[in-house]
């Protein structure tokens, strides 16, 4: 397991040629083991390496058709080798199988905005949002897709909900022009997870791995061109 802890170490600090040498001695020594198989996915994601990627990704389908977030995550693996309408399919598939998680519609909306389908994207945040409430990240990337559409006092709202929620006051800048655009700290943050914890060491990272791609940090990981935190406002 000290591998598979080293692995996950050099993840973190970005050293993923690293990280896949530690996690292909723990497949050497566990061949049976689909933690690693899925960790390892994730490392040949970082490194690009999308068809190796896919790879593990269909052989742990292959184990378990109906694991909604191998389906998921593979999803991602074929948008990012702009094969979205397989995507399309396995995301939509994901959601049919935990048709009451709102993480699955989060997701699905985040696809649906890369690809531009931005009022299907709003729909399915707002679905998440209906299943949860408390969602503030669900609530911060609506309002991005309400105003790339030029839904502006929609997307304020969208907005003001998640700054209700993690607690935000935005201060007022006068020398801030009206037509200025807002200052974002990302475009988007992916997912909040299912039963999110406020730390993640990595004896739980490992004890809960097979929900990793549900907390919303890891996936900022996983996809490269994703990176954390809210919109911010005004100041």
């Amino acid at each position: 397991m000290a591998n598979f802890e080293q692995s996950v170490a050099y993840f973190k600090e970005g050293k993923f040629e690293e990280a896949l040498v530690s996690i292909d001695t723990c497949i050497s020594l566990d061949k049976k083991n689909t933690e690693f198989y899925f960790f390892r996915a994730r490392v040949y994601t970082r490194l690009g390496k999308f068809d190796r990627a896919l790879e593990d990704f269909d052989y742990l389908t292959s184990l378990e058709p109906y694991n909604p977030s191998y389906i998921s995550d593979r999803a991602v693996v074929l948008h990012l080798m702009k094969r979205n309408e397989e995507a399309t399919v396995e995301f939509d598939r994901a959601l049919n199988l935990e048709p009451n998680n709102p993480y699955r519609y989060s997701s699905r909306a985040y696809f649906k905005d890369r690809i531009g389908d931005l009022k299907g994207a709003i729909e399915d945040y707002t679905k998440a949002i209906e299943l949860d409430p408390e969602d503030a990240v669900a609530y911060n990337n609506r309002g991005l897709v309400e105003e790339k559409l030029g839904y502006k006092e929609m997307a304020q709202r969208s907005f003001k909900k998640a700054d209700d929620l993690v607690g935000y006051k935005p201060k007022e800048n006068i020398e801030q022009r009206d037509n200025e655009p807002t200052k974002k700290k990302a475009a988007f943050s992916m997912p909040k997870q299912e039963n999110p914890a406020n730390s993640i060491s990595i004896i739980s990272y490992m004890e809960t791995f097979k929900k990793i791609f549900t907390d919303k940090s890891t996936w900022n990981e996983f996809i490269d061109f994703i990176s954390s935190g809210l919109k911010s406002k005004k100041g």
